[in-house]
């Protein structure tokens, strides 16, 4: 059965991780997975050190994203959003009990409350689109990347590189973490994790059309591809 996660940029979320890789090295099997890396791109920073498990496990899964990648497929696994999240929930997909339970509550809730007016119903409906509209969002592909990004030469303001990078913004763009790497002769480059939306960006258009395009390109020579995992 997949793995599910709840709400990981959450308090709460977090622990559910921390305590469920308590005892695992990975978020399936016995080796690194592209469950590592949905679950890894899944989260909007490091998780604080407070997070024991999440945070050794986090930055050993950067590590390998930056020097060779993942390419195992995993067992499958789930991200999802929500507002909160009990703290005895864990990191499984609801019972077919609770869901039932769910089920009888919704109902008793229309019996309370008799039929619903014009407005309830136009409100419901609009509920119902944006829901079914997030749902096939998150049908998309997704990818991880890892960019190599060279400057021009030892003078290039390495700081500045990295801002004129992360200026880059579009849709179905996420800028991830980033280091400096030293290549020789006092030069130094910049890796640096991004995560896509298949549908929406292509890494190739990023690279030609922004990253080595103007005003980008008075500090990046060039980009090449490291690592690229599907998600």
């Amino acid at each position: 059965m997949a793995v599910a996660f709840y709400d990981l940029n959450s308090d709460a979320g977090l622990k559910n991780l921390d305590d469920y890789l308590l005892t695992r090295s990975y978020i399936t099997g016995y080796q690194a997975s592209k469950d590592d890396v949905t679950v890894y791109a899944a989260l909007s920073k490091v998780p604080s050190s407070k997070y024991v498990n999440a945070s050794r496990w986090f930055n050993h899964i950067d590590a390998l994203l930056r020097i060779s990648g993942v390419s195992a497929e995993g067992s499958g696994v789930t991200v999802e959003g929500c507002a909160s999240i009990p703290e005895a929930a864990i990191a499984t997909p609801p019972t077919a009990d609770s869901r039932a339970a769910a089920a009888d509550d919704d109902d008793d809730d229309v019996d309370l409350f008799g039929e619903e007016t014009e407005e309830e119903k136009k409100a419901a409906e609009e509920r119902a689109a944006a829901i079914k509209a997030s749902a096939k969002k998150k049908e998309s592909g997704k990818s991880s990347v890892l960019l190599d990004v060279k400057p021009w030469d030892d003078e290039t303001d390495m700081k500045k590189l990295e801002e004129s990078v992360r200026g880059v913004q579009m849709e179905g763009l996420l800028w991830g973490a980033s280091k400096l790497v030293p290549v020789g002769y006092g030069i130094k480059k910049m890796q640096i994790m991004l995560t896509i939306v298949d549908d929406l960006v292509s890494v190739d258009d990023l690279i030609e059309e922004h990253l080595t395009a103007e005003p980008v390109n008075e500090y990046v020579q060039s980009c090449d591809i490291v690592a690229f995992n599907k998600i």
